[in-house]
């Protein structure tokens, strides 16, 4: 099974993941995480240079970086995983590469789904869960703790984060909204819930 969560930073993806994959280890699944960029040494070269550098990047190399690194993870660590049978986990995937890149106009959410799912062989998610929470919200949780995508604004922000909403149908077959401003154990009774629904339908 192949898991991503997703949304804008501040709205509790690390939490949540945490809480996923202590529920996996609980019921015997080998799980396995990964980030998006990261995860491959290339991966995490090219996160430094995208989310930690103030260089000033067009969105189109800014969106083909991103692409390069979830290939090398996709083929070097992801497939072999999936092959093995084993439940992997993402923080972040194609999803959040077409809304950062997209929003302003400057590149096509459509452009952006057909180069990802070159760049991904075709792999998508079995589930995709979104966290949403209005930026302001999510900002006031960052405090000054932000990356090169984050220092853009809350008006910037809240446009991801409604472009988030537009495009996840795109994601995957299942997909799931979960509102993130609420407690920690609130939103994991959502997503554990989502998660035991797909698993029953596999084992049926």
């Amino acid at each position: 099974m192949f898991i991503t969560l997703d949304g804008i930073d501040g709205v509790g993806k690390s939490t949540q993941i945490k809480r996923l994959l202590g529920y996996f280890e609980e019921i015997g699944e080998e799980t396995l995480l990964v980030r998006d960029p990261g995860t491959t040494r290339i991966g995490g070269k090219l996160r430094e240079l995208l989310l930690e550098s103030d260089l000033e990047l067009h969105r189109r190399t800014e969106a083909m970086l991103f692409m390069a690194s979830r290939c090398e993870m996709v083929e070097t660590v992801l497939l072999p995983a999936i092959a093995d049978g084993k439940t992997v986990i993402s923080d972040r995937f194609l999803l959040a590469n077409v809304v950062y890149q997209s929003v302003g106009g400057v590149v096509q959410p459509d452009l952006l789904w057909k180069m990802g799912r070159l760049a991904n062989g075709g792999l998508m998610p079995d589930l995709t869960i979104l966290l949403d929470m209005p930026a302001q919200r999510s900002m006031e949780r960052l405090g000054n703790e932000k990356d090169r995508m984050e220092s853009r604004g809350v008006d910037y922000m809240e446009e991801v984060r409604q472009a988030f909403l537009q495009q996840l149908p795109h994601s995957s077959d299942n997909t799931l909204v979960i509102n993130a401003d609420q407690s920690p154990e609130d939103v994991s009774r959502e997503v554990l819930a989502k998660v035991k629904e797909i698993l029953d339908e596999r084992r049926a």
